[in-house]
């Protein structure tokens, strides 16, 4: 009796036993690649150098060097050649509006916010996520929605979990202005109309709304310090403040105190020396730079980013003042590069559209404004990494980093309109566009 207990607890324990689930076996190490590079510009020195191999493992580089070597550490790796091309690292747009498909005019810019839904305007912004990798930038630096709240944060996420191409998204979510200063805006006081900016008042409102946006997934913080922009009798840009400097501090004091970063759009004289007390990291646009307020951020370490592209676009749509400030910004161009100015690259794009212009025309202004190429190249690469705080990840042909890399068929070097045709995109070792 005992024994035939014990055959029919085992045969009972048999199926259970069956069923202990076997843990699958590791995924297999992604395969090693190698980059035949005719000319490698690696976005931290000077030097183009000839017949390069870089050695990718996984989603980083392993190592960069003479061809002959690379090829030895990477026995049996799958070889991408592109010996006949000119290679970089992927370039970073660091003033991009992905929920924006220009708005030369008020009427434009009320139009999708009024007429377009937030799923609709999302929609387009997967697209255009998707044309600016194709373009060749793999970095990019969205400085608000523009009344679409939180969902810079929910591309950047379907990017991430790879549901949509895209290139890396740095969000900035929903940005700051006080009430009533910034669109849309009715003398209809009836109209409760969208917002394009989160409304802040007060300096505890301002703490509040960094913590806000920081807590939906904000990795950058931007505000509005000024609007309404006029020429003075000392012929300064000079432009109306919005926030109180007691406000603006606050903002900037509650953005460093959760560990992110703040950019600021000032574009009169006034707005660039308000934003500048507050201790703001970027100043975007900075037409009416004076030679006083560039010194205070070279000290600072403060980085100008310039947007001349849209500048231009939205110069004579938009006339009364807009025209001359596309001159007054390419003077004070040279005279920044000149006094040490940190410059990175940056566009607006979205104020203009992304299906009609492409985003490294920007290079090209710079180039005509009297940064050489190779430091043209560099805004858009090493120093746009250093601006995001990603230079061990990002910006640069080097061991460590990202293996974020294109391709162009000339030499951008010596002709800068090169990087307006890329022929190979590579994103955390995946390839998005082949020659």
């Amino acid at each position: 009796m005992h024994a035939l207990h014990l055959a029919v607890l085992c045969v009972a324990a048999t199926p259970l036993a069956a069923q202990t689930p076997v843990a699958p076996p590791p995924p297999p190490p992604p395969p090693l690649v190698v980059i035949k590079a005719g000319r490698l510009v690696d976005g931290r020195t000077e030097r183009v150098q000839t017949n390069i191999g870089i050695l990718i493992d996984g989603e980083r580089i392993r190592a960069v060097g003479p061809i002959a070597q690379i090829e030895a550490q990477g026995r049996g790796a799958r070889v991408i050649d592109l010996s006949q091309m000119t290679v970089l690292p992927g370039l970073i747009d660091t003033h991009t509006h992905l929920f924006l498909n220009g708005d030369p005019t008020s009427a434009s810019y009320d139009e999708q916010l009024l007429y377009q839904s937030t799923a609709y305007r999302a929609i387009l912004a997967a697209r255009n996520a998707r044309l600016a990798l194709e373009h060749g930038f793999t970095a990019i630096r969205d400085v608000e929605t523009e009344g679409a709240m939180f969902a810079d944060v929910d591309v950047k996420l379907a990017v991430n979990r790879g549901h949509v191409p895209g290139p890396r998204v740095f969000a900035s979510t929903r940005a700051m202005a006080p009430t009533g200063m910034y669109p849309i805006l009715s003398q209809n006081w009836e109209l409760e109309l969208p917002h394009g900016v989160q409304p802040v008042d007060g300096v505890e409102n301002a703490r509040l709304a960094v913590r806000e946006q920081v807590g939906h997934g904000a990795d950058w913080i931007k505000y509005y310090s000024d609007r309404r922009y006029y020429f003075g009798p000392d012929s300064v840009l000079h432009s109306w403040v919005n926030f109180t400097d007691a406000e603006a501090r606050a903002i900037v004091e509650e953005t460093h105190r959760l560990g992110r970063k703040v950019a600021a759009h000032a574009i009169g004289s006034d707005g660039i020396a308000a934003a500048l007390r507050a201790g703001v990291n970027t100043i975007e646009h900075g037409d009416g730079l004076t030679d006083s307020l560039m010194d205070v951020m070279a000290r600072a370490g403060v980085y100008w980013v310039p947007t001349v592209t849209v500048g231009v676009y939205v110069g004579q749509p938009r006339g009364g003042i807009w025209p001359a400030l596309v001159e007054l910004e390419r003077r004070a161009f040279g005279r920044a590069l000149r006094r040490g100015v940190k410059i990175a690259m940056g566009t607006d794009v979205g104020g203009f559209p992304w299906t009609e212009i492409h985003q490294a025309r920007e290079f090209e202004y710079y180039v005509q404004y009297g940064m050489t190429p190779m430091q043209a190249i560099q805004s858009g690469t090493s120093v746009a990494a250093a601006l995001l705080g990603q230079e061990q990840n990002l910006g640069a042909i080097a061991p460590g980093l990202f293996a974020d890399i294109i391709a162009v068929a000339g030499d951008p070097t010596r002709d800068i309109t090169e990087l307006q045709r890329v022929k190979f995109v590579m994103k955390g070792g995946t390839v998005y566009l082949t020659p």
